[in-house]
């Protein structure tokens, strides 16, 4: 993609979502680092039903702590890799407590230190909690990057350095955000949905798909 493209493409973007969110279901810092920490491999939608009743009775990482490691893994059951991520999610819980006062450090090296939270997850809470212009490479932007020429890059880390570089930076607060949802439901993995895309004139993926 041109660089006189990256403009119109965010703009596009912006245009048909102004105020962009996660669609995981959180009311607090907390809240949010769990279930991106349990999003992992896992759609929104499962996490949110799960964390429906697990936030419900361990809102805190005190109260999760309470509920041990057999409380927690019977809340998360229905997650991919629940048996693990109960693990992380308990000893995080456990160095938010003992480290952090219990609250959720905002610096990438805290987060990154804590059981289960490698670069996205950070990503996501700093950008999401604290609002530092991050960006968050799941596997949806790796592949709008990648697609659309906005980002090309054999890694996550390359596509995010990348992306840093090439979004204005009046875009970047949202831009992960943007990105997500237009690979979920727009420029999806199997048939990329050019059809109905706002953004297709900028694009470098060929050929084009049409609607079947």
């Amino acid at each position: 993609m041109k660089a006189a493209a990256v403009e119109t493409f965010f703009s596009i973007l912006r245009d048909a979502n102004p105020e962009p969110a996660t669609e995981l279901v959180y009311s607090s810092v907390f809240e949010l680092l769990a279930a991106v920490l349990l999003s992992a491999q896992a759609t929104d939608a499962g996490v949110n039903k799960a964390t429906l009743r697990l936030f419900a009775v361990a809102p805190t990482p005190h109260k999760m702590l309470a509920l041990g490691l057999d409380g927690l893994t019977e809340h998360i059951r229905s997650i991919g890799l629940y048996r693990s991520k109960a693990r992380h999610l308990l000893e995080t819980c456990r160095l938010l407590v003992e480290q952090h006062g219990g609250h959720v450090p905002n610096t990438r090296e805290a987060l990154e230190a804590l059981p289960g939270v490698g670069r996205k997850t950070a990503n996501v809470v700093l950008n999401v909690a604290f609002g530092e212009p991050t960006m968050a490479v799941d596997t949806h932007i790796f592949r709008v990057g990648n697609r659309t020429g906005l980002a090309p890059g054999r890694t996550p880390l390359e596509v995010e350095l990348q992306l840093m570089k090439r979004v204005p930076p009046n875009y970047l607060q949202d831009a992960h955000h943007w990105m997500i949802l237009h690979g979920r439901y727009v420029c999806q993995a199997r048939l990329p949905r050019c059809w109905e895309c706002a953004v297709v004139a900028l694009c470098d993926y060929r050929p084009k798909t049409e609607k079947p």
